[in-house]
């Protein structure tokens, strides 16, 4: 049975808390699973993710109730209190990363931990094209559980084209629906050029045969949109330890 680890969180932005809550999602696939507090839970928190660019956040750290918590802290200048800080710009799988290693079962922690895929993965830079908001955070929080933290997003095909004639990216999520250009289009002008990107993913509504022929002789992975979950983190797994497209 998953452990249910209930976190407070105080402050943040929108953004930040859209892609925390998609990662609190996410996380219900693990054997441990975080979920954000609040007064109606049926369990205590049993750590506080503070904001520190929120005045709020410091009053918490330096409560009594805060006492009985794990702080993490998210921001220069972390108060006494606080267990262990992140700076920004914030890789959620760090975050994760560190929980896991407060909460994993007795069972697990005398095992040796496996770093080489994940140091791999952290190296990584990836680049999300969407015009969707929301999809561009589920991808960015899908990652991040993969260890790879390092993304860039573009809204356009003429924003993701300029980020990567500027970097070289490792991996490249595309989604199909672009409002100025094609996407097989775009797919074709990251795969060209001295700064070509190694493994690309294209998300479409429609897998019809012709498109997955297609897909297969441009070296390109087709994907749900949204992505299914597993088979996005078995195109990613690959790419851990050799090349793949």
């Amino acid at each position: 049975m998953a452990d249910r680890i209930y976190i407070k969180v105080v402050g943040f932005s929108e953004e930040e808390r859209h892609a925390l809550n998609t990662v609190f999602r996410l996380s219900e696939q693990c054997r441990t699973t975080y979920q954000l507090w609040t007064p109606a839970a049926a369990e205590p928190p049993r750590v506080a993710l503070l904001d520190g660019q929120s005045w709020e956040a410091r009053v918490e750290a330096e409560s009594r109730v805060a006492r009985d918590l794990r702080l993490l802290w998210v921001g220069s200048q972390p108060p006494p209190a606080v267990w262990q800080a992140f700076s920004r710009p914030l890789g959620w799988g760090r975050v994760i990363e560190t929980l896991d290693a407060m909460f994993a079962p007795e069972d697990d922690r005398d095992l040796e931990p496996d770093t080489g895929p994940d140091s791999v993965m952290s190296q990584k830079q990836a680049l999300i094209v969407s015009a969707d908001r929301d999809e561009r955070l589920y991808l960015r929080a899908r990652l991040a559980l993969a260890r790879l933290t390092l993304a860039d997003e573009a809204e356009t095909g003429a924003h993701a084209t300029q980020l990567a004639s500027e970097k070289q990216y490792d991996v490249a999520l595309v989604a199909s629906s672009l409002a100025d250009t094609d996407a097989w289009t775009l797919v074709r002008q990251l795969r060209s050029g001295p700064r070509a990107i190694r493994h690309l993913a294209l998300t479409r509504a429609s897998r019809s045969a012709p498109e997955r022929l297609r897909a297969w002789l441009g070296g390109t992975v087709l994907l749900e949109d949204p992505p299914h979950p597993e088979r996005l983190d078995a195109w990613l797994s690959r790419i851990e330890v050799g090349p793949v497209g």
